[in-house]
């Protein structure tokens, strides 16, 4: 079993969700990153997303956007992402996720990418850009053992998603809405009913839904009907410029947010 499919299984077993938060490689300042992811993960994180920036990342929002177009001007790239990785799987055991979109991994190199995200610690990786119907052919040189994550959205088809339960490793990501991150929207029984449609779907793997959770409220609405929640263009946002003060705030709410990642009595 992958060892993010077996923690989040423990952590079901313990009558806990999952918290996955998103950072940006290297965002807001690339001297004291893993300082900072570190602290996330000692706030509550489950996991950490890192975010591969990208000059054209299709699903990210504008927050993501600005703090991705920022870390490229200072250098960020895969191989930095990679230190970091490293750096964060020699503190923590808990599972790091690489994020990022088709076309850096193409200029890398699959198979060079996906070993050396096996040799830094990464457990799995997400690439939005990649329709299932590529999947065979972009991810053929794969046999790392890291998990591919990947995404189902409110308009899947029903056949869509059983394909993406069959193919996904670790969890499925279930995108809340349709859009990029970070549009925050008033999640509804719409959204409920559409969730859990796509959950009755989904047999082989746990649901982590993401995009649009920005507070506690989000997280209440969803924990109950899924195994976790994934925050970002949030975490990004609060941020801002890294000082002190923003750090403590962005530690507060991811505190906060894992407070209601339980099982409901």
């Amino acid at each position: 079993m992958s060892k993010i499919k077996n923690y989040i299984n423990l952590a079901l077993s313990d009558k806990r969700k999952i918290l996955s938060i998103f950072l940006t490689a290297g965002y807001p300042n690339p001297n004291s990153f893993v300082d900072l992811a570190k602290s996330i993960y000692d706030a509550g994180a489950d996991f950490i997303e890192l975010g591969i920036p990208s000059s054209d990342p299709l699903a990210d929002g504008h927050v993501i956007q600005q703090s991705s177009q920022r870390v490229i001007e200072q250098g960020i790239n895969i191989t930095k992402v990679f230190d970091y990785a490293e750096e964060l799987s020699k503190y923590t055991n808990k599972p790091i996720i690489a994020m990022g979109y088709a076309n850096p991994l193409l200029s890398y190199g699959i198979k060079n990418f996906f070993n050396d995200a096996k040799n830094c610690g990464i457990s799995g990786v997400i690439i939005p850009d990649v329709p299932i119907d590529e999947y065979d052919n972009f991810y053929e040189n794969n046999n790392s053992g890291i998990d591919i994550i990947l995404l189902t959205t409110p308009t899947s088809t029903d056949k869509r998603i059983i394909e993406i339960d069959n193919k996904s490793e670790g969890f499925v990501y279930y995108v809340s809405m349709t859009g990029t991150t970070g549009n925050h929207q008033n999640f509804d029984e719409k959204s409920l009913n559409t969730l859990l449609k796509t959950k009755s779907l989904i047999t082989k793997n746990h649901i982590l839904v993401g995009f649009g959770i920005s507070n506690p409220g989000d997280v209440q609405k969803f924990i109950p009907h899924v195994a976790g929640v994934i925050s970002g263009s949030a975490i990004i946002k609060s941020l801002g410029n890294g000082t002190a003060e923003e750090i403590d705030r962005t530690l507060k709410l991811v505190s906060d947010m894992k407070a209601e990642c339980k099982e409901q009595l």
